[in-house]
């Protein structure tokens, strides 16, 4: 007794001082379970505190084998909410099980302590099994029962639910509301969801966030940042939960919705790891990997440590930006945090080693992989196409098939790209021939885009142009874009002609097609024709994309225009680059002139070419990096063929390894070759 007495006074001082319950020592717990004379007051009390299950089962026996505590209701509630607690759900219905007589509350706890443990067809029979007994469901057993049927997307029990909830009144009750909107969300029945909402009278956060997961979770994700500016308007703020809403389908959408998310990332008070993940996988799917890894920087600065849904976001941004420092330190990150396997990361990592050019990294991932998809397979293929290795990337296609997966779609444009880059022209026919014959696959447009470029790079300009129109479909920009390449690789003026009159059409605002077909008239020395095509473009208000080169050096990605004068190096960069373009003369180069006669005129052309931004950035990393360290640069448009063939000979004047990586494809430079054998 005196113990007893002991520890009430212990717990009277820590409520006195607000301490938290689990800061009681666990001493108390085994000395009041050996305790003869266990009181309500003390066995409520040690189970609010939810002691670990080895206690708890004590203390159940302790209970139960006590004439007067085994009847008492309260801890029969208690001991079966701290089993759910610990993961018993089962203990938990053994306690309800031996109650003689339930009310609504121990049916209500029941199927909460089987929904929060994802056993949600428990849940609904413990639901049905209320109305057999006579017993009332009210306002705290419907959004149990509603958050059951959205775990196991139960349309049926939902939509039933929703009648019983109508016929007792409570439509309009809050918590009751929420679960509905989740349920239906859910369940991919959107309307019904937003219905639901508009039933709530007074929303909170969560009632519109549930709409916004509904939206996010069946991939509406513009859907969703709408439902976000009606919670603004009925002035609620987003919170960290709205974040996390949206994750599911973060994706490309308008440069107007990631402003958005920005302002609601921004004004978080308090910015949760979700958060920071929105936002950093907003602006990898939407084209800006350096903002993607400028704030990933800042969160680590903060010292918030990422997960592996983080690290799959800012990957593919590190691979966009050939950024190889930072994917590395990244890789070594998982490999202490031990994060893996975990295939969603795993395949970040193979591709982004696959985007910085590194075969021999992605490889090893890859190699390492317990279990490899579809994603895997066609990770590796498609770096090895774009590196120029083709006869890799068939070989890596039919040991995916005999590894039992049937290739999708997607693997099949991996595969045809691979053909097209490597001039593997039989081979690319035949997998088009078995996409459709052996798997039934409906050729898509970028299919088509494949082939057309297959045709057109191997030479078979006229068999392309006949394909196309042949097409079951209506050809697309990338399709027609195929065929304007080819004819400017072979100077095919005529069908040139065509394919840029339908591009002129589909994308009337879209530069590099004029750009292009002017080089096919200025190649076939038709020069009114080029002056029509500029003029054309000057009417219109068209300016050439300008090339952007991007390297990186340290944590930093560094990024140069053609002719830039506002990097903090440029003195150094054009001096050493007068140096190198004299050793490069002394090596027979002369400056292939008719690259810039689309957008240059009068200015000097050999001095516009020596200024080309992958020129920049190639010297400025030979100027930073030890001696025969590989360099790595990301264009945004495709390598000219002037810093082709002078990059060629800066890998063999200065004997580094240097990796250019255009729109197309990889250009690995090594001792005056290029690993494309002038085949792109």
């Amino acid at each position: 007794m005196k113990t007893i007495t002991s520890f009430s006074r212990h717990f009277s001082s820590l409520k006195q001082l607000q301490l938290p319950l689990r800061s009681i020592p666990e001493s108390h717990f085994s000395t009041c379970l050996r305790c003869s004379a266990l009181t309500e007051e003390l066995c409520s009390k040690l189970l609010d505190q939810c002691p670990d299950l080895n206690t708890l089962k004590k203390l159940h026996f302790r209970i139960i084998t006590n004439p007067t505590l085994s009847l008492n209701p309260s801890l029969a509630i208690k001991l079966m909410r701290a089993y759910a607690a610990r993961g018993h759900p089962g203990s938990a219905r053994h306690v309800f099980d031996q109650v003689p007589q339930r009310n609504v509350v121990f049916y209500n706890v029941m199927i909460r302590g089987y929904t929060n443990n994802h056993l949600y067809g428990d849940a609904m029979l413990v639901y049905k099994m209320m109305s057999c007994d006579g017993i009332r469901c009210d306002n705290y057993t419907y959004p149990c029962v509603l958050k059951a049927c959205s775990g196991s997307i139960n349309l049926a029990v939902g939509v039933q639910t929703h009648a019983e909830v109508v016929k007792v009144g409570l439509v309009s009750n809050l918590f009751v509301g929420n679960g509905l909107v989740a349920m239906y969300g859910k369940c991919g029945c959107l309307i019904d969801a937003h219905r639901a909402l508009d039933e709530i009278p007074r929303r909170d956060v969560v009632s519109w966030n549930s709409m916004v997961a509904g939206y996010a979770q069946n991939g509406f994700f513009d859907d969703a940042l709408s439902v976000c500016r009606e919670m603004e308007l009925s002035n609620l703020k987003a919170d960290a939960g709205t974040m996390a809403s949206l994750l599911p389908a973060v994706t490309d959408t308008s440069p107007n919705n990631v402003s958005f998310v920005e302002e609601m990332f921004n004004r978080l008070t308090i910015k949760s790891l979700v958060s920071w993940n929105v936002m950093i996988a907003v602006y990898t799917n939407n084209s800006m990997p350096e903002k993607a890894v400028d704030l990933f920087l800042k969160m680590e600065a903060q010292g918030l440590e990422p997960d592996a849904i983080t690290l799959a976001s800012v990957l593919p941004a590190c691979g966009d930006l050939s950024a190889l420092s930072l994917g590395r330190r990244i890789h070594e990150f998982v490999k202490n945090k031990r994060l893996c396997p975990n295939l969603s990361l795993e395949n970040a990592l193979i591709d982004m080693y696959a985007k910085c050019g590194c075969l021999s990294d992605a490889r090893e991932v890859f190699d390492q992989l317990k279990f490899r998809d579809i994603v895997s397979w066609t990770s590796m293929i498609s770096a090895h196409g774009i590196s120029g290795l083709g006869h890799d990337a068939v070989a890596l296609f039919s040991k995916m098939r005999d590894s039992g997966l049937s290739p999708d779609s997607i693997a099949f444009v991996s595969v045809l790209s691979a053909c097209s880059h490597s001039g593997l022209l039989d081979e690319g026919r035949n997998y088009f021939k078995s996409m459709v014959e052996e798997y039934g696959i409906e050729p898509r447009l970028e299919h088509f885009a494949c082939m057309v470029d297959l045709l057109g790079r191997a030479g078979r300009v006229d068999e392309a142009y006949g394909f196309i129109k042949k097409m079951p479909v209506e050809p697309n920009e990338r399709v027609w874009g195929a065929l304007l390449s080819a004819c400017r690789v072979h100077s095919n003026t005529d069908i040139g002609v065509k394919a840029a009159d339908n591009l002129f059409q589909l994308v009337p605002e879209q530069s590099g097609y004029y750009v292009l077909l002017s080089n096919i008239y200025a190649k076939a020395g038709r020069w009114r024709e080029v002056t029509n095509i500029r003029s054309l473009m000057k009417r219109k208000g068209i300016k050439k994309t300008p090339g952007i080169s991007n390297v990186e050096l340290g944590n930093k990605v560094h990024t140069f225009l053609a002719g830039d004068q506002f990097h903090s190096e440029s003195k150094r960069i054009y001096q050493e680059l007068d140096v190198l373009m004299g050793k490069m003369r002394e090596l027979g180069y002369t400056p292939e002139t008719d690259s810039t006669l689309h957008d240059v005129e009068d200015e000097d052309k050999e001095g516009h070419l020596a200024v080309h931004s992958e020129k920049l950035a190639v010297v400025f990393a030979i100027l930073n990096t030890e001696t025969r360290t590989a360099i790595r640069v990301t264009k945004n448009l495709r390598i000219c063929g002037d810093c082709h063939v002078a990059i060629k000979l800066i890998s063999k004047i200065t004997q580094r390894g240097i990796t250019v990586r255009d729109t197309n494809r990889f250009h690995h430079f090594a001792n005056g070759d290029c690993s494309c054998g002038d085949y792109w």
